[in-house]
């Protein structure tokens, strides 16, 4: 543990969350300079948390260059160690847990959600595979879907409000399901997909060949539904967004937009979509947020409360 004398300021570690998510998502980052400043400096906090407990999970440096790891138990002992000791509100001494220390008491974090995304980096620390849709749902919830819960507390939604946690939920599946179809090629470079089994088989795949050649075709069925899927969740989302106030609106149906276009993206390059990593330009994100604008000015009436569809995965609740 650092002495008082060696402990950084809140700024400095707001400002190395900012390097961060600057570094790891420069579609987040975009979409988070439409927060308030209080907002935004608790999103970089807590996104910084997020990045470097997948980095360390999966040996990897601001989400690039998976590899496989030879001691993934120790690293999630050291997750979730780190975690633990930022949530009893102790100084750890490395910048990302310490970060989660100062946003999960300014914002008052429910403890139980920020566990439901260490259990998400120990499926991964387990080599785990999804053998059904429900797995995969139940994937995306603890790797994405709790993180989406965070933000919207972080946003200030009452933790209590489960419907609107349901629907931050869905946006960060969402964004799940179109990380999972982008990065197909990536994952299985390091020996993961996340493709359920039951859909391999239903495609006759052989698991673990999925990204070879002669089931390119096959594989571009199952992303289109990746993306299909996604856009369920994302609409089922959109509905949330008149909780919020006005710029965390803005910010959320931005990033909607730039993580759908990644999704279509996919979709649209076929074959193809795995040859080159898919990315969104300056220019598309700018579009994006200016529709976002007018999105989040009519979002009361362009997004009216309905309810949820029942059809769609439930995250798990809490006491």
């Amino acid at each position: 543990m650092a002495s008082h004398a060696e402990r950084p300021s809140r700024a400095a570690i707001v400002a190395t969350a900012g390097e961060t998510i600057a570094g790891g998502s420069k579609s987040f980052a975009a979409a988070s300079r439409l927060f308030d400043r209080p907002t935004r400096e608790r999103a970089w906090l807590l996104y910084a948390w997020a990045r470097a407990c997948d980095d360390l999970a999966d040996g990897q440096d601001l989400g690039h260059g998976m590899t496989a790891v030879a001691d993934a138990p120790e690293r999630l002992a050291r997750i979730a160690a780190g975690t633990e000791a930022a949530l009893a509100g102790e100084w750890v001494g490395d910048p990302a847990f310490d970060a989660l220390r100062l946003v999960a008491a300014e914002a008052r974090l429910p403890h139980a959600l920020v566990r439901d995304v260490v259990a998400g980096f120990a499926l991964d620390a387990e080599d785990w595979r999804p053998r059904s849709e429900d797995n995969l749902y139940r994937y995306c919830y603890h790797v994405a879907g709790a993180i989406g819960c965070l933000m919207a507390v972080v946003m200030g939604v009452d933790p209590a409000d489960e419907d609107t946690l349901d629907r931050a939920c869905d946006l960060g599946i969402a964004f799940q399901l179109s990380n999972i179809a982008r990065d197909l090629c990536e994952d299985a470079a390091a020996e993961r997909c996340y493709l359920p089994i039951e859909w391999l088989v239903e495609m006759d795949v052989p698991p673990g060949e999925h990204m070879k050649p002669p089931f390119r075709h096959r594989i571009t069925v199952l992303a289109r539904r990746l993306v299909d899927t996604a856009e369920r969740y994302e609409a089922s989302a959109r509905e949330g967004t008149p909780a919020l106030p006005f710029r965390a609106a803005w910010a959320v149906l931005a990033a909607a937009d730039i993580y759908g276009g990644i999704g279509r993206a996919v979709v649209a390059r076929g074959e193809h979509a795995w040859d080159h990593r898919v990315t969104t330009s300056k220019g598309q994100k700018l579009a994006a947020i200016g529709r976002a604008l007018v999105a989040a000015q009519a979002r009361a009436t362009r997004y009216p409360r309905t309810a949820r569809d029942p059809d769609l995965w439930t995250r798990p609740r809490h006491g």
